[in-house]
């Protein structure tokens, strides 16, 4: 029923002007407007509404990723724009802070500064 419709994310952050920053000057994404209450970002065609909740907690969890052709790339880009992974104990990653699943997909956490979590996956051989 929906599948015919675009896809709108949400992240909800405490301070937008910070929010801002990381996602339009640090993840080079394109701020489509600002009205005090969200800020709209295009991420490759998808719609990103960043919306300023005072009390915002970050979940546990990622709640916004990005597929890439080439991890080890994306990771030295977000290194290099002063982006840190997150690293954790029960998962074996390497320097750049790339784990490797069983099936052979590659993930790479990092958190915006409201901590909230975000990935990015290159996922071989399987079919979205």
């Amino acid at each position: 029923m929906l599948a015919r419709y675009d896809l709108i994310g949400f992240i909800p952050v405490r301070d937008l002007a910070r929010a801002e920053q990381f996602y339009v000057n640090t993840l080079s994404l394109t701020a489509k407007g600002n009205d005090g209450f969200a800020l709209v970002l295009n991420a490759n065609g998808n719609m990103i509404r960043v919306v300023a909740i005072p009390d915002a907690q970050p979940a546990p969890y990622t709640i916004l990723g990005w597929e890439v052709p080439d991890i080890a790339a994306a990771a030295a880009e977000l290194a290099a724009a002063g982006v840190a992974p997150k690293l954790y104990s029960f998962f074996q990653q390497d320097a750049a802070g790339i784990w490797t699943a069983p099936d052979g997909s590659k993930v790479l956490w990092f958190e915006d500064p409201d901590g909230n979590l975000l990935s990015l996956s290159q996922h071989g051989g399987v079919a979205a």
